[in-house]
């Protein structure tokens, strides 16, 4: 037998609506229970679990209890007994003097609030966080089933006012040593001991599991900062990930920085990935189902999973990371080592002339010709971090299209191995006449500052790629001086070729040479710096932190968040929170709009 209760205009917060389901379901004769706010999506559900609801007639503001019995009297028993259960599960474990009725009356009760906890239903949870805004607070958003609109509106007023909105979505969040939603009890550290590690993330569970991998290997956290989930899409921009970087970036107790979420729109990881690179501090990269561009370019280092991203963010805060990715040896020193190993070593960057070098060559194109077509789309996916837009006949993604390979625009990579270039030829790794002629057209353009070339070396490939290319390398650098030739190097000391005479002969011409893409395209990441500029008001970093609890916070929804934070030893205030105008929108609409008037 089912019956049902409904309760015209009731609101209760979710953990009640779960303990009250609970107890029913256990009482005598009742095989199941649903209670809910009668949304379309929970009649949805109750419908799937087995219970009718073609009589029933409710709007989403209605409290609907149903009971499945053995009989009428034990249905009819268990209704009977919902105010007990109710005010046995709505008895607040939040304090006389700490619960009020309105945001505004908490804000003025606890002045030095800076953050604002928000998981009231999704539909009024947008105008919650705009008056917790217009208060001057951050904002953590746990309510999901809020708008994109709604989304991009609060985050763009949010960064008008140097404020932060984590969410909507945000299960997770650690500030100054404070979780917010699902969080996990981590070391941390506090301001200005500058060894610890800061977290951005777009994954809530992704950052309870990085946050409590680095605890397990001895690290400490100083802030991790959600996003939501929608951030980094590309109506969003990645407004919050952004503030959150920024924040990062000049927090003193801040050594390393790790940013970890699901694959952004490409725009947006651009962006992302551009605003780290000008950032002082290593940030360690984990974009999960992003292909990773390189193992590190500059101060970037890529991670494969969240445990590495852990274990590196961990690791590399340890220890002093040692530049990897560093200038090949110059011509004199390659003179003098030539009795010596024939392997590729990478020497640190002089630093005589290399500021006002890189300064040129930033505002310069690079245009990649590749014999090999799996180098030149690793150098792609390397240097599309580094250098936007570039362009491919071999693209990744379909805004990189080259319309022609013979006729390069802007920054580009060229696989000369594709069937354009190939038909009655031999393969470019044999045949060098195109590259030698495509070297000298693209060394013609003054707009170009940097040549990127492959050299294959092995059975098949040509005998001897340097008597053809070093000559073309050094007439086009006689006429260009500042015209950079970087050379990717594949062989091994026991090739025919020579690899040792091929670096030297190479060398001598004008070329930087490099062993792998990585190490290349870590020297031009250094090349071409970072455009990113933080056109918006930073947040201030004192407004995020300071409080002599860790935390000072107004909790506006689920009253469990409540008891988290003062377990946590943080200042709270909770608001019982009503819809307003007993959920009437078009009502609590007219009441909005007069509030903002007076």
């Amino acid at each position: 037998m089912t019956h049902h209760q409904i309760r015209r205009g009731a609101y209760y917060d979710s953990v009640v609506l779960m303990q009250l389901q609970r107890a029913l379901s256990v009482l005598p004769g009742i095989h199941d229970a649903g209670v809910v706010m009668a949304t379309p999506a929970n009649l949805e559900l109750l419908s799937a679990n087995g219970f009718a609801l073609a009589d029933i007639v409710t709007t989403p503001d209605d409290l609907l209890i149903m009971v499945r019995a053995e009989s009428d009297v034990a249905a009819t028993e268990a209704l009977a007994q919902i105010d007990a259960l109710l005010a046995r599960k709505r008895a607040s474990s939040v304090d006389a003097d700490y619960q009020h009725k309105s945001l505004a009356a908490a804000a003025q009760a606890m002045p030095a609030a800076n953050w604002v906890l928000v998981s009231v239903p999704g539909r009024f949870a947008a105008q919650v966080a705009h008056e917790a805004l217009d208060l001057g607070k951050h904002v953590f958003l746990y309510s999901n089933n809020v708008s994109l609109a709604d989304e991009v509106a609060l985050k763009q007023s949010a960064r008008a006012k140097g404020l932060l909105v984590m969410g909507p979505d945000c299960g997770t969040a650690i500030i100054n040593g404070i979780g917010l939603g699902f969080a996990n009890r981590v070391r941390h550290v506090g301001v200005g001991d500058a060894t610890g590690i800061g977290i951005v993330g777009a994954s809530g569970t992704g950052l309870q599991a990085v946050t409590s991998e680095i605890h397990r290997l001895g690290g400490s956290i100083t802030h991790a900062i959600g996003t939501g989930g929608r951030d980094l899409k590309a109506e969003v921009g990645g407004i919050t990930a952004l503030q959150a970087l920024a924040v990062l970036a000049h927090d003193p107790a801040t050594a390393v920085i790790a940013f970890i979420s699901k694959p952004p729109s490409p725009d947006v990881a651009a962006r992302l990935l551009d605003a780290a690179r000008a950032i002082a501090k290593p940030v360690i990269i984990h974009f999960i189902g992003y292909p990773a561009p390189a193992q590190q370019l500059g101060n970037l280092y890529f991670a494969h999973n969240l445990r590495e991203t852990a274990a590196l963010a961990t690791r590399i805060k340890n220890q002093e990371p040692r530049a990897k990715n560093q200038e090949p040896r110059t011509k004199s020193q390659e003179s003098s080592a030539k009795s010596q190993s024939s392997r590729i070593e990478d020497q640190h960057l002089a630093s005589s002339n290399l500021d006002s070098w890189f300064l040129a060559l930033g505002s310069l194109f690079v245009r990649g010709l590749f014999s090999g077509g799996t180098l030149a789309y690793e150098s792609l996916l390397a240097l599309q971090v580094v250098l936007a837009p570039i362009y491919s006949n071999s693209p990744i993604r379909p805004e990189q299209a080259l319309p022609d390979a013979r006729h390069s625009i802007g920054h580009c990579i060229i696989d000369m191995g594709e069937d354009e270039f190939t038909q009655g030829r031999l393969h470019p790794m044999m045949d060098y006449d195109l590259r030698l002629r495509r070297i000298r057209q693209e060394a013609a353009d003054p707009s170009v500052g940097l040549i990127l070339l492959d050299v294959v070396l092995g059975e098949g490939s040509h005998p001897d790629p340097a008597s053809e290319l070093a000559p073309v390398i050094a007439e086009v650098k006689a006429k260009r001086p500042t015209l950079e030739v970087v050379i990717i190097m594949i062989g091994t000391d026991d090739d025919a070729q020579g690899q040792h005479a091929q670096i030297a002969r190479l060398s001598d011409a004008g070329a930087r040479v490099f062993h792998s893409v990585d190490a290349a395209v870590g020297f031009m990441a250094q090349a071409y710096p970072s455009h990113f500029k933080n056109e918006y008001p930073p947040v201030a970093l004192s407004s995020l932190t300071a409080s002599p609890n860790g935390l000072t916070a107004i909790n506006v929804g689920l009253s469990s968040f409540y008891d988290s934070l003062r377990s946590q030893g943080a200042s709270v205030a909770h608001v019982d929170w009503r819809p307003p105008a007993a959920g009437n929108e078009r009502l609590a609409g007219i009441l909005a709009r007069m509030k903002r008037k007076s």
